[in-house]
């Protein structure tokens, strides 16, 4: 690694652990893993709404009239999408989704593990 990318890592790790400078670093590590645990849980939770919301929308939209309702969905298993929808548009987008997500999700991956290294 060049020195200019090694100083720019270093510089983030003691930006990163200067956040939380007023608490003992046990403390830090404590609350780090119940902070992320509520964030996970409240994210799943979240999500679990979203779902239960867009449903009853769906049905609402679909009893009141002749109007065709259109969605999908995507499970995705590591780096693998699942896709499945109610029409060819649908799908394209939620694949373009999916694969945007699995991007993301691998550049983040590399990038905490070449920082926390």
């Amino acid at each position: 690694m060049s020195p200019k990318l090694v100083k720019d890592i270093n510089l983030l790790k003691i930006y990163l652990n200067s956040l939380y400078f007023w608490l003992p670093e046990e403390v830090n590590a404590e609350m780090s893993a119940q902070l992320l645990f509520n964030l996970g849980v409240i994210l799943v939770l979240a999500g679990f709404l979203v779902a239960f919301v867009g449903v009853i929308l769906m049905f609402l939209a679909a009893t009141k009239g002749k109007r065709r309702v259109k969605g999908g969905g995507a499970v995705i298993i590591g780096p693998f999408p699942i896709v499945f929808g109610t029409d060819r548009e649908s799908l394209k987008i939620l694949l373009l989704l999916s694969i945007t997500a699995i991007v993301l999700m691998l550049i983040l991956t590399v990038i905490s593990y070449v920082i926390l290294k």
